[in-house]
């Protein structure tokens, strides 16, 4: 059997195991994307913890805002997965038209540096 100790996480234990600060543990459980357990002083993170903060760090690495990722959290808890599902989907198609935006912008100034660059160089060697 299983003690419930071992499906836990400490606040220490967390923070390796996602390689982020204490500061950054606390704020997520300050704007209620996270719930640990507490006992005493000390917090714990139950599997749901744990998933939900695999889901807030993968969220901000696609450029999502924490808000975006705690209303997208709230949906599942206040509605299930499906609705959970769609919303994702819609949040997913927005940022990949910002990203794709980001993109052309950054790919038009990479261009125009290097037209710059080239052409300092040509009046370095002419």
């Amino acid at each position: 059997m299983v003690k419930m100790t071992e499906t836990r996480l400490s606040f220490k234990e967390m923070c390796a195991k996602f390689d982020v600060t204490p500061r950054t543990l606390r704020y997520y459980e300050y704007i209620e994307l996270l719930r640990p357990e507490k006992e005493g002083r000390s917090r714990f993170y139950t599997p749901r913890e744990v998933a939900r903060m695999t889901l807030i760090l993968r969220g901000r690495r696609f450029g999502f805002s924490l808000e975006e990722i705690r209303q997208w959290l709230l949906i599942y808890e206040e509605k299930g997965t499906v609705p959970q599902m769609e919303a994702w989907i819609e949040l997913a198609d927005r940022q990949l038209a910002a990203l794709a935006e980001q993109k052309a912008q950054l790919e038009a100034t990479i261009s125009e540096l290097q037209t710059l660059r080239d052409e300092t160089a040509q009046q370095l060697e002419g």
